[in-house]
């Protein structure tokens, strides 16, 4: 028996792994667009770069955050609530301390009775103020910022080596297992070369 035969599982695996290797670092590399035998080059990141900024610009502003989620978020009745404590605290202090230190004359009238009447009706107004503030807010703060032009400006501008960084860190299991795969089944691959050959022979 060849026991040279045995050596082809491992031969296989290495090249299984060595060209999803090369595969993944293609990704990426080379960075700039290299002329080899009459052949352009170039990492598919790094060459497809602004298509996949402006994809992801509309991604992120059509389906991960959009000014109307936002609005929505922020007027929730759930949520208003939960701010209010806050605001009564606020409007207590500037009619407690801030009032007395700007009109002294005024506080001298205003008892506790009249101080919570007070914060009572400024809350209450507050309340149904606010999410008609948020509103306008929100609708004129879209008018002034595309998020889908800031996403797309920054991704485009970001440097070869950042978005390589950034995609290893959210790949790189993926890019690991792909690489394994690769070297799996190529000694699968490299197994039934060697049955193969052994009931031929």
């Amino acid at each position: 028996m060849n026991y040279w035969l045995f050596l082809i599982p491992l031969i296989s695996a290495f090249i299984g792994w060595f060209t999803n290797w090369i595969a993944i670092k293609m990704l990426f590399h080379p960075k700039e667009p290299k002329n080899i035998l009459g052949f352009e080059l170039q990492g598919i990141f790094p060459k497809r770069q602004e298509q996949f900024a402006i994809k992801l610009g509309r991604l992120v502003s059509e389906q991960l955050l959009s000014f109307s989620d936002i609005e929505t978020k922020l007027t929730n009745p759930a949520n208003l609530q939960k701010m209010m404590p806050h605001v009564e605290q606020s409007i207590d202090q500037f009619l407690r301390v801030k009032l007395a230190d700007t009109m002294p004359m005024i506080s001298m009238f205003i008892g506790d009775k009249t101080i919570d009447k007070l914060k009572t009706a400024i809350t209450n107004e507050l309340e149904v103020l606010f999410p008609s503030l948020i509103k306008n807010y929100t609708s004129s703060l879209k008018n002034e910022l595309d998020l889908e032009q800031i996403v797309t400006d920054k991704v485009k501008n970001f440097s070869s080596d950042q978005l390589e960084g950034i995609l290893y860190q959210i790949m790189s299991k993926e890019f690991r297992f792909v690489e394994i795969i690769g070297g799996g089944l190529g000694f699968l691959i490299g197994l039934i070369q060697v049955g193969i050959t052994l009931l031929t022979q």
